[in-house]
Protein backbone atom coordinates (compact mmCIF):
# COMPACT_ATOMS: atom_id res chain seq x y z
CA UNK A 1 0.00 0.00 0.00
CA UNK A 2 1.25 3.35 -0.64
CA UNK A 3 1.96 5.79 1.93
CA UNK A 4 3.22 8.76 0.87
CA UNK A 5 -0.09 10.38 0.76
CA UNK A 6 -0.22 10.62 4.95
CA UNK A 7 2.62 13.16 5.20
CA UNK A 8 1.25 16.70 4.36
CA UNK A 9 1.33 20.28 5.65
CA UNK A 10 -1.72 20.59 8.48
CA UNK A 11 -2.02 24.15 7.42
CA UNK A 12 -2.14 26.01 4.25
CA UNK A 13 1.52 27.35 3.18
CA UNK A 14 0.23 30.98 3.75
CA UNK A 15 -0.14 30.21 7.44
CA UNK A 16 2.96 27.80 7.83
CA UNK A 17 4.68 31.33 6.65
CA UNK A 18 3.05 33.28 9.12
CA UNK A 19 3.79 30.64 11.81
CA UNK A 20 7.28 30.74 10.94
CA UNK A 21 7.37 34.53 10.96
CA UNK A 22 5.87 34.15 14.57
CA UNK A 23 8.31 31.76 15.85
CA UNK A 24 11.25 34.62 13.90
CA UNK A 25 9.39 36.99 16.11
CA UNK A 26 9.53 35.27 19.13
CA UNK A 27 13.31 34.00 18.88
CA UNK A 28 14.35 37.54 18.80
CA UNK A 29 12.40 38.57 21.75
CA UNK A 30 14.13 35.47 23.30
CA UNK A 31 17.58 37.10 22.21
CA UNK A 32 16.50 40.86 23.55
CA UNK A 33 15.28 39.32 26.90
CA UNK A 34 12.14 40.31 26.85
CA UNK A 35 10.28 37.21 27.52
CA UNK A 36 13.07 35.26 29.19
CA UNK A 37 11.34 35.14 32.43
CA UNK A 38 8.35 33.75 30.49
CA UNK A 39 10.52 30.20 29.72
CA UNK A 40 12.29 30.30 33.04
CA UNK A 41 8.78 30.14 34.75
CA UNK A 42 7.67 26.98 32.04
CA UNK A 43 10.60 25.46 33.50
CA UNK A 44 12.85 25.13 30.19
CA UNK A 45 15.58 27.40 28.72
CA UNK A 46 14.73 29.98 25.76
CA UNK A 47 16.80 27.81 23.62
CA UNK A 48 15.15 24.73 24.33
CA UNK A 49 11.50 26.30 23.56
CA UNK A 50 12.73 27.24 20.32
CA UNK A 51 13.90 24.14 19.25
CA UNK A 52 10.84 22.50 20.20
CA UNK A 53 8.68 24.95 18.19
CA UNK A 54 10.90 24.55 15.56
CA UNK A 55 10.74 20.53 16.06
CA UNK A 56 6.57 20.64 16.30
CA UNK A 57 6.82 23.12 12.64
CA UNK A 58 8.87 20.55 11.34
CA UNK A 59 7.09 17.43 12.56
CA UNK A 60 3.62 18.74 11.24
CA UNK A 61 4.74 17.22 7.91
CA UNK A 62 4.87 13.69 9.32
CA UNK A 63 2.04 11.88 10.52
CA UNK A 64 2.49 7.88 11.48
CA UNK A 65 -0.50 5.92 10.71
CA UNK A 66 -1.69 3.82 13.79
CA UNK A 67 -4.94 2.61 12.15
CA UNK A 68 -7.17 1.79 8.84
CA UNK A 69 -10.93 1.83 9.20
CA UNK A 70 -12.04 0.27 5.89
CA UNK A 71 -15.46 1.59 4.13
CA UNK A 72 -16.84 0.90 0.81
CA UNK A 73 -16.06 4.70 -0.13
CA UNK A 74 -14.20 7.91 1.31
CA UNK A 75 -15.76 11.58 0.16
CA UNK A 76 -14.03 13.00 -2.86
CA UNK A 77 -12.37 16.24 -1.23
CA UNK A 78 -10.66 19.57 -2.37
CA UNK A 79 -7.37 20.85 -1.86
CA UNK A 80 -8.12 23.34 0.66
CA UNK A 81 -11.06 24.13 3.11
CA UNK A 82 -12.38 27.45 4.59
CA UNK A 83 -12.70 27.30 7.81
CA UNK A 84 -13.55 30.22 10.37
CA UNK A 85 -11.88 32.27 7.95
CA UNK A 86 -8.49 30.05 7.70
CA UNK A 87 -7.77 28.11 4.94
CA UNK A 88 -6.57 24.90 5.56
CA UNK A 89 -4.98 22.45 3.61
CA UNK A 90 -6.14 18.96 2.79
CA UNK A 91 -4.44 15.70 1.94
CA UNK A 92 -4.33 14.59 -1.79
CA UNK A 93 -7.39 11.83 -2.83
CA UNK A 94 -5.99 8.91 -3.61
CA UNK A 95 -7.34 5.76 -4.53
CA UNK A 96 -7.90 4.80 -0.91
CA UNK A 97 -10.81 2.81 1.15
CA UNK A 98 -11.39 3.71 4.35
CA UNK A 99 -9.82 6.19 6.52
CA UNK A 100 -6.36 6.06 8.00
CA UNK A 101 -6.04 6.60 11.65
CA UNK A 102 -2.64 8.39 11.80
CA UNK A 103 -0.46 10.49 14.57
CA UNK A 104 1.23 13.78 14.15
CA UNK A 105 4.72 14.51 15.03
CA UNK A 106 4.68 18.39 15.72
CA UNK A 107 1.27 18.07 16.38
CA UNK A 108 0.67 15.44 19.36
CA UNK A 109 4.03 13.56 19.68
CA UNK A 110 6.11 16.17 20.43
CA UNK A 111 3.17 17.96 22.64
CA UNK A 112 2.48 14.62 24.59
CA UNK A 113 6.39 14.21 25.68
CA UNK A 114 6.57 18.19 26.71
CA UNK A 115 3.42 18.05 28.76
CA UNK A 116 4.75 14.95 30.12
CA UNK A 117 8.41 16.65 31.39
CA UNK A 118 6.41 19.50 32.55
CA UNK A 119 3.86 17.28 34.77
CA UNK A 120 6.30 15.48 36.16
CA UNK A 121 9.39 18.36 36.94
CA UNK A 122 6.26 20.86 38.34
CA UNK A 123 4.53 18.00 39.66
CA UNK A 124 1.30 19.82 38.73
CA UNK A 125 -0.60 16.39 38.05
CA UNK A 126 -4.11 17.71 39.93
CA UNK A 127 -4.38 21.45 38.51
CA UNK A 128 -3.69 20.00 35.06
CA UNK A 129 -5.87 17.35 34.90
CA UNK A 130 -8.23 20.38 36.24
CA UNK A 131 -7.49 22.92 33.52
CA UNK A 132 -7.09 19.77 31.04
CA UNK A 133 -10.87 18.20 31.53
CA UNK A 134 -11.97 22.10 30.88
CA UNK A 135 -10.30 22.88 27.86
CA UNK A 136 -11.39 18.66 26.50
CA UNK A 137 -14.76 19.78 27.47
CA UNK A 138 -14.87 23.70 25.68
CA UNK A 139 -12.84 21.48 22.63
CA UNK A 140 -15.56 19.03 22.09
CA UNK A 141 -18.18 21.53 22.09
CA UNK A 142 -16.79 23.47 19.25
CA UNK A 143 -15.35 21.08 17.08
CA UNK A 144 -16.70 20.76 14.11
CA UNK A 145 -16.68 17.58 11.57
CA UNK A 146 -15.67 18.78 8.22
CA UNK A 147 -16.28 16.45 5.41
CA UNK A 148 -13.10 15.81 3.43
CA UNK A 149 -10.81 17.15 6.44
CA UNK A 150 -11.51 15.63 9.69
CA UNK A 151 -12.30 17.04 13.22
CA UNK A 152 -11.51 21.11 13.24
CA UNK A 153 -11.44 24.10 16.01
CA UNK A 154 -11.13 27.80 16.28
CA UNK A 155 -7.49 28.07 16.35
CA UNK A 156 -7.66 30.58 19.74
CA UNK A 157 -9.90 28.43 21.54
CA UNK A 158 -7.16 26.23 23.18
CA UNK A 159 -4.99 28.65 24.15
CA UNK A 160 -7.72 31.23 25.61
CA UNK A 161 -9.15 28.62 27.44
CA UNK A 162 -5.74 27.17 29.04
CA UNK A 163 -4.49 30.62 29.90
CA UNK A 164 -7.81 31.17 32.24
CA UNK A 165 -8.56 27.42 33.69
CA UNK A 166 -4.81 27.78 35.04
CA UNK A 167 -4.88 30.88 36.21
CA UNK A 168 -7.67 29.78 38.12
CA UNK A 169 -6.54 26.06 39.42
CA UNK A 170 -2.50 26.67 39.62
CA UNK A 171 -2.22 30.54 39.72
CA UNK A 172 2.17 29.71 40.71
CA UNK A 173 2.70 27.12 38.14
CA UNK A 174 -0.04 28.86 35.39
CA UNK A 175 2.78 28.96 32.41
CA UNK A 176 3.29 24.78 32.70
CA UNK A 177 -0.62 24.09 33.62
CA UNK A 178 -1.99 26.41 30.79
CA UNK A 179 1.06 24.75 28.24
CA UNK A 180 -0.27 20.89 29.24
CA UNK A 181 -3.67 21.60 29.12
CA UNK A 182 -4.01 23.54 26.08
CA UNK A 183 -1.94 20.95 24.35
CA UNK A 184 -3.94 17.85 26.01
CA UNK A 185 -6.92 19.17 26.37
CA UNK A 186 -6.96 19.94 22.41
CA UNK A 187 -6.05 16.28 21.50
CA UNK A 188 -8.27 14.99 24.14
CA UNK A 189 -11.71 17.06 23.24
CA UNK A 190 -11.18 17.96 19.52
CA UNK A 191 -9.47 14.52 18.23
CA UNK A 192 -10.05 11.73 20.31
CA UNK A 193 -13.29 12.35 21.65
CA UNK A 194 -14.42 12.55 18.14
CA UNK A 195 -12.84 9.48 16.83
CA UNK A 196 -16.34 7.99 16.31
CA UNK A 197 -16.91 10.90 13.80
CA UNK A 198 -14.02 10.46 11.48
CA UNK A 199 -16.01 7.59 9.56
CA UNK A 200 -19.37 9.64 9.08
CA UNK A 201 -17.35 12.22 7.33
CA UNK A 202 -15.00 10.36 4.53
CA UNK A 203 -11.82 11.47 5.00
CA UNK A 204 -8.69 9.55 4.01
CA UNK A 205 -6.22 10.15 6.51
CA UNK A 206 -7.60 11.80 10.45
CA UNK A 207 -4.35 12.79 11.61
CA UNK A 208 -4.41 13.41 15.55
CA UNK A 209 -2.79 16.54 16.29
CA UNK A 210 -2.69 17.72 12.81
CA UNK A 211 -5.17 19.38 10.21
CA UNK A 212 -7.84 21.14 12.09
CA UNK A 213 -5.92 21.08 15.82
CA UNK A 214 -1.93 21.89 14.84
CA UNK A 215 -3.00 25.44 14.53
CA UNK A 216 -4.36 25.53 18.16
CA UNK A 217 -2.07 23.49 19.47
CA UNK A 218 1.02 25.32 17.98
CA UNK A 219 -0.33 28.52 19.36
CA UNK A 220 -1.07 27.01 22.60
CA UNK A 221 2.52 26.47 23.16
CA UNK A 222 3.50 29.91 21.67
CA UNK A 223 0.93 32.34 23.47
CA UNK A 224 -0.86 30.69 26.11
CA UNK A 225 2.06 30.78 28.48
CA UNK A 226 3.13 34.18 27.49
CA UNK A 227 -0.22 35.11 28.44
CA UNK A 228 -0.37 33.44 31.64
CA UNK A 229 2.51 34.60 32.85
CA UNK A 230 2.27 38.27 31.96
CA UNK A 231 -0.94 38.44 33.72
CA UNK A 232 0.87 36.48 36.86
CA UNK A 233 3.66 39.09 36.72
CA UNK A 234 1.06 41.86 36.36
CA UNK A 235 -0.08 40.42 39.41
CA UNK A 236 3.03 40.17 41.36
CA UNK A 237 3.83 43.78 40.94
CA UNK A 238 0.30 44.85 42.20
CA UNK A 239 0.87 42.66 45.47
CA UNK A 240 4.38 44.26 45.52
CA UNK A 241 3.32 47.97 45.15
CA UNK A 242 0.48 46.75 48.23
CA UNK A 243 3.50 45.94 50.62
Amino acid sequence: MPWSHLDYLPVSSTLYIVLMAALFVLGVLIKVGLIRYVYTRLGISPLSAILLLLASLAGSYVNVPLAHFPDETVVVVHQYVDFFGMEVELPRQVDWPGTIIAINIGGAVIPILLSLYLLTTNRIWLPSIAATAVVSAVCYMVAEPVPGAGIMIPIFIPPLFACAAALIVAWNKAPAVAYVSGSLGTLIGADLLNLDEIRKIGTPVASIGGAGTFDGIFVTGIFAVILATLVGAISERRAAQRV
